[in-house]
């Protein structure tokens, strides 16, 4: 008998995304972005994302059911993202989902966010160890997870105190001159540089340590970066955007990597996944590959298109539900703009 085919919709920030997954292969995916629409703001306003949203939602899912080569009618089940995200996205989400499900006489299943972001590595890679660690690196989220079952049972390990790994990315390309989203130019800009400047690792040592041993804080260094840019412009010279780029970048992997590598050998874990849009940056990527090896850890990482806010990521956590054969959704279950990770369904 066929697995039932599962459609997914995502709209937590500023991607529209609608996949369709039959158990664990990946049938057709579309994704509309509003980015471009939030340039000249320097960051996501909600109500134009939540706006994009329902303008992109119908000729998304049309372009997804185009793409997988299927109907509407031929969908087993419903999943959406209800949370965590801007409520007001969540909200555009939700409706269509509900709608569909209506309309089609299918089962809802509301799933959350960051447990999305893992279960989409399924559709690459296979079924998940157990368990698995999960290190998630986003414009608004930064997480340490360990997963033991991704349709019900994830435990965070850690998380971000201040700003995420992304918002510092944006406001660090802010100061040195670089468009948003920061990332990107970022990390194109530290390839002709040298992470010769050393910025703080926050959180790593002493007391810190102790009581935040797997959490994550780049506020200081956002601020350390900050005011070298400053005192340099101040004294009369010019800022080595390349240097600066390369070393606040080495600064944000290092931690990251350290941080998820202790966790893997403190819980005796041998199995990681690397998840997110900020993934998707060169030096995170090429640090956490070298340090898993050198630590015997296997590295699972999404293919870019995958790491990024997608409906394909929604449908395969919906699949991983429907087979551990959890109930749908009741029809007035909320969008829920804080939903904690630990909370696989919304």
């Amino acid at each position: 008998m066929a697995e039932p085919l599962v459609l997914g919709v995502e709209s937590s920030c500023d991607e529209t995304g609608v996949g369709l997954v039959r158990g664990t292969t990946l049938l057709g995916h579309a994704v509309a972005s509003s980015v471009e629409e939030h340039v000249r703001f320097g960051g996501v306003v909600p109500e134009v994302a939540s706006r994009a949203h329902l303008e992109a939602m119908v000729p998304t899912l049309d372009r997804a059911c185009a793409e997988a080569g299927v109907r509407l009618r031929d969908v087993d089940a419903i999943a959406v993202t209800s949370g965590p995200g801007l409520a007001g996205a969540l909200l555009v989400g939700v409706g269509a989902a509900k709608a569909l499900g209506i309309a089609l006489d299918r089962p809802v299943y509301a799933v959350n966010h960051l447990a999305a972001h893992v279960a989409v590595d399924i559709l690459e890679h296979g079924p998940l160890p157990t368990p698995t660690m999960a290190l998630l690196v986003s414009g608004g989220h930064t997480n340490l997870l360990l997963v033991r079952d991704i349709a019900s049972d994830i435990q965070s390990l850690g998380t971000t105190i201040d700003d995420a790994a992304g918002e510092a990315f944006d406001k660090v390309a802010r100061v040195l001159g670089l468009p948003y989203p920061g990332g990107p130019h970022i990390d194109r800009a530290a390839r002709d540089g040298t992470p010769s400047i050393r910025f703080p690792r926050g959180l790593t040592s002493g007391r810190d340590m102790e009581r935040h041993r797997y959490d994550f804080s780049f506020s200081g260094l956002k601020t350390a970066v900050i005011r070298w840019v400053q005192a340099t412009e101040r004294a009369g010279e010019g800022v080595p955007v390349a240097d600066v780029a390369a070393s606040f970048q080495e600064a944000v992997a290092d931690v990251l990597t350290r941080k998820a590598v202790l966790a893997c050998r403190e819980h005796d874990v041998h199995d990681m996944v690397l998840g997110g849009g900020v993934a998707a940056n060169s030096r995170i990527r090429g640090l956490i590959e070298q340090r898993c090896a050198e630590a015997g850890i296997r590295l699972r990482v999404p293919r870019p298109g995958l790491c990024t806010d997608n409906g394909a990521m929604v449908a395969a956590l919906g699949a991983q539900v429907l087979r551990a054969g959890q109930d749908p959704s009741p029809a007035d279950f909320p969008a829920d703009s804080s939903l904690p990770v630990e909370q696989v369904r919304g």
